[in-house]
């Protein structure tokens, strides 16, 4: 139950990352552009939180990565907030 939980979260993610984008290329908006590269980086953040919930790879910790991948999608709103707003 819970893998279907962190499948769904990571759809939406994803559906989140594509209408951010499509939004930031038909209004030129950069905070939109930042946003949905956040938000991919947040769906690649749950398909390895997925992965390491399947034991796709038993012998193998994703929690690195998980949190890598977190940081850097964070970073990019916060890249995006403080140099893009004008």
């Amino acid at each position: 139950m819970a893998v279907l939980i962190y499948v769904l979260c990571a759809m939406t993610a994803l559906v989140c990352a594509v209408l951010l984008l499509l939004g930031s290329r038909r209004a030129g908006s950069r905070m939109l552009f930042w946003s949905g590269l956040c938000f991919a980086g947040l769906a690649f953040t749950n398909l390895v939180v997925v992965v390491d919930a399947l034991h796709v790879f038993p012998h193998e910790n994703f929690s690195t990565l998980r949190l890598g991948s977190a940081l850097v999608a964070m970073l990019l709103l916060l890249y995006g907030l403080i140099f893009e707003e004008k």
